[in-house]
């Protein structure tokens, strides 16, 4: 049985897993309408940036909490949140589920409703309706239900309570962290809160450059010295350093039969005005 839920009022659950569907008209000037939960102890406030489901956070780290994909349905366009109730931290008081528009106040928005299922079934009436209308129509977000502990079980409730402060507004009112110079919004969507902006990986090192004249291994032709009677790149016959005082010194290589001998090679011919002394016994007194 479907329970038409009036504002303020409750109904106890006896699905252990519920899918909690925004259902509203789209149409021209109509804003994009967005649901998200969050995740309360017993202080009325999250635990931490991390009990905060919405588009730019779509799964809760325990993943008993979730965003679904968007729907278009005969009735109108769907946003929806799944919660597994009876799995959920005992630390965790309420989910508190709300929906944002972007672009527009709800004042524009035709239709609004949240339908509350069993999540366990896949066809089937919906467990409570609730029709959600804007109080001021200057809205930006608005606390459709909540879904809280009662004893051992769980409850819903029709609540209805708006904010012109959009999502930024909503999430502060309950505690969350917001950096929206952080935020990464979805293409098309204006800046919404985000948890932390994800940290630059350092740059990767330049690689170190090729040797001025090294030959191109991918290169079809590889480019030899030029021919004989092409001027010579410079220092490329250079002679070798000469090797330091007290190490052999290299033997020069002969030079070809006929060809006159090097002017070093004068510097060892005898001297034409050395003569030897007189010898033999003819000299002798």
């Amino acid at each position: 049985m479907t329970h038409a839920m009036l504002k303020g009022s409750n109904v106890p659950l006896d699905a252990t897993a519920v899918r909690a569907v925004l259902r509203w008209t789209p149409g021209a000037g109509v804003p994009d309408v967005d649901a998200s939960a969050l995740l309360l102890g017993a202080s009325g406030r999250v635990r931490s940036d991390e009990d905060f489901v919405f588009y730019n956070q779509p799964r809760h780290p325990s993943g008993l909490v979730r965003r679904l994909p968007k729907r278009s349905v005969p009735e109108g366009l769907t946003d929806t949140i799944e919660a597994d109730l009876s799995a959920l931290d005992p630390s965790v008081e309420q989910v508190v589920i709300s929906a944002s528009s972007d672009g527009a106040a709800f004042e524009q928005v035709r239709d609004l409703r949240i339908l509350l299922y069993d999540a366990a079934s896949a066809e089937g009436d919906p467990l409570a309706v609730f029709d959600v209308r804007a109080e001021t129509g200057e809205e930006t977000a608005i606390i459709c239900g909540e879904l809280y502990r009662r004893g051992d079980g769980w409850k819903f409730r029709a609540v209805g309570q708006g904010y012109p402060t959009g999502l930024v507004g909503l999430a502060t009112a309950f505690g969350i962290s917001v950096d929206e110079t952080a935020a990464e919004p979805e293409p098309g969507r204006t800046a919404g809160p985000a948890r932390t902006a994800p940290a630059r990986t350092a740059a990767a090192p330049p690689f170190p450059p090729a040797p001025a004249h090294a030959p191109d291994p991918q290169a079809t032709v590889q480019h030899h010295q030029p021919a004989y009677g092409y001027p010579q790149p410079a220092g490329q016959h250079a002679a070798p350093p000469r090797p330091a005082y007290g190490f052999p010194q290299p033997a020069a290589a002969p030079p070809a039969y006929g060809y006159p001998q090097p002017a070093a090679a004068a510097a060892h011919a005898p001297d034409p005005g050395f003569t030897l002394p007189p010898q033999g016994p003819q000299f002798v007194r």
